[in-house]
């Protein structure tokens, strides 16, 4: 890869990174602004309050998982600046492997069958670090929740 692609493969890296922090970050702050809105709407017990506060965390997550897969596998159709061999190892190109391949830079799981070559460097990067703050800010929104609605159990006394 000349220089020339090198520089347009970073900016291009670049830019994706700063609109797929910016879209994850809105997914997950939309999905847990709205779950509590409409929690009171519902005539459920604690217990499945939580649940339904962890399910919208999960779906959450999936979908910043796939957003970035989509990611990859866009910049992965342009030869010149990420291209299939972007990704290394026992990769075909798929979409379902990127997928893959995204779940485990997101969760910073990082099994190494797979490893990003060029610009993916970057993108995989950001996507840990996205993934970090995600389930991070998901643990302490669930504690804050868990907090609120622990008090709402009956106790056997009652």
């Amino acid at each position: 890869m000349d220089m020339q692609h090198g520089v347009t493969g970073i900016l291009i890296a670049m830019g994706l990174s700063v609109l797929i922090v910016a879209v994850c970050v809105l997914v997950h702050y939309e999905g847990l602004r709205l779950a509590p809105i409409y929690m009171p709407k519902f005539t459920i017990r604690p217990r499945q309050r939580i649940l339904v506060i962890m399910g919208v965390a999960f779906v959450a997550h999936s979908l910043e998982v796939w957003l970035v897969a989509v990611g990859f596998f866009i910049i992965a159709q342009f030869p010149g600046i990420g291209g299939i061999s972007a990704v290394t190892g026992s990769f075909s190109g798929s979409f379902a492997e990127f997928l893959y391949y995204s779940t485990v830079s997101y969760t910073s799981l990082g099994i190494g069958d797979l490893y990003p070559t060029g610009v993916l460097r970057l993108l995989t990067g950001v996507e840990a670090l996205v993934g970090l703050a995600m389930i991070a800010w998901t643990g302490s929104f669930t504690y804050l929740a868990m907090e609120k609605f622990w008090s709402l159990h009956r106790t056997r006394a009652d």
